[in-house]
């Protein structure tokens, strides 16, 4: 779930639509309680869409969604604690306060409700905060992500974190492998190559790694995802070797009320591969509800 660091966009001219509190526009900062403070920004006017990244936790994973949705919504996103521009704090990295974080982003931008699009990591962080705070929910997207571990994840994710120990390049390089087609990834080989140069090799950075990948084997929302009562849609890839679809299937499972939608092809970052697809399933759904 290694990403490539992308520009950011410049913060937008056109003043931003909330509801209570102030409204913000471009970019803003997020103190936190334990001491941390998060990076976020604001794009767009509209419906408040929050984008939760995944396990690498950047802002830029979202870079071309962001684009293309803050056409049609205010779009709000954030370095996760720890990650990019935002810094770690005190508190346990857990997906419950990551969750928690999410709601201080909203408060900081005058948020009242939102619809929430978390992917892969970020899609439990989504599930986490809908039952912290339901009333805070206009919809939820969960991208790409699980209900609980099961004997795949955890042999990926202790192979993982093996390669991370011994050789943070090849860690950088094989999570690149595995979350973009090899036929996108061969035409943008770029992508490749900055996620190599960007490889998570100093103490700090591989504990910041070791931290959330704790987070996200943790999570379990087997015995409450079926009570989330906010609007879902699922979305995966059929050949994400990340998350595969099966596990989009068990999550659409346990909660019977939500809409689920595999595209045949893109990857585990399918948002990135495959973004006219993705952005359309997500305007639509957002429009419908």
């Amino acid at each position: 779930m290694t990403q490539a660091r992308r520009h950011q966009h410049e913060p937008s001219d056109a003043a931003s639509s909330t509801t209570g509190g102030v409204a913000v526009n471009g970019e803003f900062r997020v103190p936190l309680p334990d001491g941390a403070t998060l990076h976020a920004l604001s794009q767009g006017q509209g419906r408040p869409l929050l984008l939760v990244s995944g396990l690498a936790g950047s802002t830029a994973f979202w870079d071309d969604n962001a684009a293309t949705l803050a056409r049609s919504f205010q779009v709000l996103r954030f370095d996760q604690r720890g990650i990019g521009s935002s810094d770690r704090g005190s508190a346990p990295c857990t997906i419950d306060q990551l969750a928690k974080d999410c709601l201080a982003v909203l408060d900081a931008a005058g948020v009242e409700r939102a619809t929430v699009l978390g992917h892969s990591t970020g899609g439990c962080i989504g599930l986490s905060l809908a039952r912290q705070a339901p009333d805070r929910f206009d919809g939820l997207i969960v991208s790409g992500s699980w209900l609980k571990q099961n004997r795949y994840m955890t042999a990926l994710f202790e192979t993982r974190l093996a390669i991370l120990d011994q050789h943070p390049r090849a860690y950088a390089a094989s999570a690149a492998l595995m979350t973009y087609p090899p036929t996108w990834l061969e035409a943008h080989w770029s992508v490749y190559e900055t996620a190599v140069a960007t490889a998570p090799d100093t103490p700090e950075a591989k504990q910041i790694v070791r931290e959330r990948i704790g987070a996200l084997r943790a999570f379990d929302a087997s015995r409450w995802a079926g009570e989330i009562a906010a609007p879902t849609l699922i979305l995966g890839a059929r050949d994400d070797m990340i998350v595969p679809a099966f596990l989009q299937e068990e999550l659409a499972a346990a909660m019977p009320g939500a809409r689920k939608t595999l595209l045949d092809t893109g990857g585990h970052y399918f948002p990135i591969s495959r973004p006219d697809a993705f952005t359309a399933n997500v305007a639509e759904w957002i429009g419908a509800l």
